[in-house]
C-alpha cells in the first residue's frame, strides 16, 4: 500500500518564514506584515481577515516578478526536491496544503509535488477583494487530504503529515503518522515524531521505511 505525504509550507518547508513575509520583504513591508503575523498568531485575525489585510498592503504594486523573486529567495529547507523524488520513486505521493496564496504555493509543483493547494487569493496584480470562502483553514486541510486520498485510492490511514503550528492541528489529529517540523506547542503533543533543523531529508528519514 502506498502513502500520501502531506506537507505544510509556512514554517515547515519554509524555515522560520511564510509566503506573506517573503512577498512583503520584496516590497519593503516587513514591519507591516510582522504586525499582521503577530495578530494572526494571537488569534486576533481570522485567515480571511489576514488575507484581506495582506492584499491591501500589496495591492498598489505587487507584480508576478516580485512573487517569483520572493519564491526564489525564500529560506527553503534543504533537500525538498530530493525527498519528493524519493517519495515518487517509491510509488508514493506528496502534496502541499497551505493557507498561503495559491499563486505562491503552486510554484512547488515544479519541484515535484503531485499536488499543491493554497488559499484562493486574488490574482496578481491584486485588483479584487478576498473571497472568504476561498481561504483555507485547519479543517480545510483535512477535507483536501480526504479529496487527495480519494483521487489516489488511499485512505487517511495511509497519510503522513508534516507541519509546525496551529493550522496543522486538525490534520495531525486525523492521520496516524505526523512529523512536527520546527514546531510550536500547538502540534508538538500531537506529532508522532519531532524534527528541528533545516534539512527535509532528515525529517523525512523519521518516517521513511523500506529499501
Amino acid at each position: 500500500m502506498g502513502k500520501l505525504h502531506l506537507f505544510d509550507m509556512d514554517g515547515t518547508l519554509l524555515y522560520g518564514s511564510a509566503a506573506a513575509i517573503e512577498i512583503s520583504r520584496q516590497l519593503g513591508l516587513e514591519r507591516e506584515i510582522d504586525e499582521l503575523e503577530r495578530g494572526f498568531a494571537a488569534g486576533e485575525l481570522t485567515p480571511p481577515q489576514f488575507a484581506q489585510l495582506a492584499c491591501d498592503l500589496w495591492a498598489a504594486e505587487l507584480t508576478e516578478a516580485q512573487v517569483a523573486a520572493a519564491f526564489e529567495s525564500a529560506p527553503w529547507l534543504a533537500g525538498i526536491q530530493e525527498v519528493w523524488a524519493d517519495i515518487r520513486a517509491r510509488g508514493e505521493r506528496c502534496a502541499v496544503i497551505s493557507l498561503s496564496p495559491s499563486f505562491f504555493v503552486e510554484r512547488l509543483l515544479a519541484w515535484g509535488a503531485d499536488a499543491a493547494h493554497g488559499s484562493r487569493w486574488p490574482a496578481v496584480p491584486i485588483r479584487e477583494r478576498v473571497e472568504p470562502a476561498g481561504i483555507l483553514s485547519s479543517a480545510a486541510k483535512v477535507r483536501i487530504a480526504d479529496e487527495l486520498c480519494a483521487r489516489y485510492g488511499l485512505t487517511r490511514a495511509d497519510c503522513v503529515a508534516y507541519g509546525d503550528s496551529m493550522s496543522d492541528t486538525d490534520l495531525f489529529a486525523a492521520v496516524p503518522a505526523s512529523v512536527a517540523v520546527n514546531a510550536d506547542h500547538h502540534v508538538s503533543d500531537l506529532a508522532s515524531y519531532a524534527y528541528a533543523g533545516r534539512d527535509l531529508r532528515e525529517a523525512y528519514e523519521l518516517v521513511r521505511t523500506g529499501p
